[in-house]
């Protein structure tokens, strides 16, 4: 019995290096040096899964039947996979965008796109100084402006600040202190030393402005979209 299964173990052996001789025949060049080891480890781990195939079959056909049927499933499963990994990447960024719109989809690698919440604003997900922060999208503010709760998780002392920047808002004159953020990132657009200022007035939502928005490569509002360029 042991002398038999030695002769599948040969004959499948025989087998692969007859298909792997038509293979470089067939595709010359295919295969280079980068990439030749794992290509040899792969070939070994098929001809020791493929013979213990052949050998178990034999003792026992009906179960290995089943088994190998549900490894080719498994198999083409992956392949299949692997061969739409960009367009399951692409359909898992739109879900995305569309459950979480302040986290934005990246569109190619110099753009991000934002959809509008019911509220009619732009929320936007960015990195701030290495901390997530929320805000608004506000082409009227001058600069990019932290709610006092945003700018303590910054680490900064709202307390302890000076709030002698003037600003027009829509209740009047308000008062924020100036600050530079050391980075913002969103998406693919990182952008460094961005002119801002702490709110002294309580606000709901931190507010991304002109010193942000105004260096960017540009920005668009369509309907309900908006999109912003490195």
């Amino acid at each position: 019995m042991r002398r038999s299964n030695w002769l599948w173990f040969l004959a499948f052996g025989l087998a692969l290096t007859v298909l792997i001789v038509y293979l470089f025949q067939r595709f010359p060049g295919a295969i280079d040096s980068g990439n030749a080891p794992n290509f040899v480890y792969g070939l070994l781990l098929v001809a020791l899964i493929g013979s213990s195939v052949v050998v178990h079959f034999r003792a026992r056909p009906g179960t290995a039947l089943k088994q190998a049927t549900a490894w080719i499933a498994i198999g083409a499963v992956l392949v299949v996979g692997y061969s739409y990994r960009d367009v399951f990447g692409d359909l898992q960024a739109r879900l995305s965008g569309e459950l979480l719109p302040s986290q934005g989809r990246a569109v190619g690698d110099e753009a991000v796109m934002f959809r509008a919440r019911d509220d009619g604003h732009f929320h936007v997900e960015a990195m701030v100084d290495g901390e997530r922060v929320l805000f608004l999208i506000d082409t009227g503010a001058s600069d990019v402006v932290l709610t006092r709760e945003d700018a303590r998780r910054l680490g900064l002392d709202p307390d302890s600040l000076s709030y002698s920047q003037p600003y027009n808002t829509a209740n009047g004159i308000g008062y924020g202190a100036p600050i530079e953020i050391g980075e913002i990132v969103i998406g693919p657009i990182r952008l460094t030393d961005v002119r801002g200022s702490v709110n002294d007035a309580p606000m709901d939502r931190s507010l991304l402005g002109m010193s942000f928005l105004g260096r960017l490569g540009g920005y668009e509002v369509r309907g309900d979209q908006l999109t912003l360029w490195r």
